[in-house]
């Protein structure tokens, strides 16, 4: 999708042209619009990107550590049923739209890129639920509107994990269950983590060069 120089795309427009409607395969319940193959929507957005328009598409693309933390929400839905959740880092919006489904009170999807904001509003919509976008940074916040705080596969960049799992941890403190997806990154903290389950999460070499990850469902301690 170019673009001619200066002109700003609109985000649910680029979006729709860019990606197809699929699920992901450990949550087969759940519909997205998702990148059908990795090059043509990099590429795309590498071209608008150059115009200081378009962050990296990470919400297009249904990531192993989310898939596990959703089929977790869903398998279990005691979790979030009639509980205010908090979707962090949200991307394509799959966790929260699981937690929806699986009866939460209220959802809110935060993600910093407009570009995810506008995903996770035509994923809720695909799969006709209500989630409220956050777009602003919460880390640091109280965690007094959430009950529980849901994380998938935010621990790949040591500045952002190390910021965010110290956030998690006063949110823990402070009597909210979080629960972090992570199918093994780098930065993924070394203790004050309980794991909860695991699940192998079928992947594309393209996005992961293998063919699986084991996708572990993490509760954070205080």
């Amino acid at each position: 999708m170019s673009l001619p120089n200066g002109t700003a795309p609109d985000p649910a427009a680029f979006i729709r042209a860019n990606t197809l409607i699929e699920a992901p395969p450990l949550v087969p319940e759940i519909r997205l619009h998702l990148a059908s193959e990795i090059t043509p929507i990099w590429q795309a957005t590498e071209e608008t990107l150059a115009q200081g328009q378009v962050p990296p598409p990470y919400w297009a693309f249904a990531w192993a550590g989310g898939q596990a933390l959703a089929r977790y929400v869903l398998d279990r839905p005691e979790t979030v049923a009639g509980r205010r959740v908090l979707d962090f880092g949200a991307g394509s919006g799959l966790i929260g739209v699981a937690a929806s489904r699986a009866g939460a009170a209220a959802v809110t999807a935060a993600d910093i890129d407009p570009f995810a904001a506008a995903a996770i509003a035509l994923n809720a919509a695909l799969n006709g639920v209500g989630i409220t976008v956050e777009s602003a940074d919460l880390i640091g916040r109280p965690g007094d509107p959430w009950d529980v705080v849901l994380v998938g596969d935010m621990c790949y960049e040591r500045p952002l994990a190390e910021r965010l799992t110290a956030w998690l941890r006063r949110l823990a403190g402070a009597g909210a269950t979080v629960l972090l997806g992570d199918p093994g990154r780098n930065y993924l903290p070394g203790s004050g983590l309980t794991e909860l389950t695991r699940y192998t999460v079928p992947t594309s070499r393209e996005l992961e060069d293998r063919d699986s990850r084991a996708g572990v469902v993490w509760r954070v301690e205080p």
